[in-house]
């Protein structure tokens, strides 16, 4: 089973929505979890665009980067273009990917569109793991 590892800036939005979608369409082939740079709170916006496609993010929380350790993951996805400010272990797992998505918290209009998105590469993603 592949372990995910789906960062952003502060874990609050573009990350949970990924972790989610991976969990949902992932669910008993791979391990899932996000997380930022810095932990802050999960973003209302990702929790009602969520919402409206029928998955629930409630439950999850923000964590920091730094309480987990690379060695523990075989994908990191990288999902605000923050690859850049990862330490090297990170960008050295088995894959590495940097989608650089737009800041919906930043402009919340576009949590719609990023949420989609995220959907069709984590999608994307899981083809490609379980190919």
């Amino acid at each position: 089973m592949k372990r995910i590892m789906f960062v952003c800036k502060k874990n609050s939005a573009r990350s949970q929505m990924a972790e989610a979608f991976a969990k949902h369409w992932g669910k008993g082939q791979v391990a899932v979890t996000s997380a930022g740079l810095e932990a802050s709170q999960v973003n209302p916006g990702a929790i009602a665009a969520m919402d409206e496609i029928g998955i629930d993010i409630r439950h999850q929380t923000s964590k920091a980067l730094a309480d987990f350790q690379p060695e523990d993951f075989d994908i990191v996805i990288s999902l605000c273009g923050c690859g850049v400010n990862l330490p090297t272990e990170w960008v050295l797992r088995e894959v590495f990917e940097d989608w650089q998505l737009a800041d919906p918290a930043e402009h919340p209009e576009l949590f719609p569109q990023v949420r989609d998105e995220i959907q069709r590469r984590v999608q994307a993603l899981l083809a490609k793991i379980n190919g």
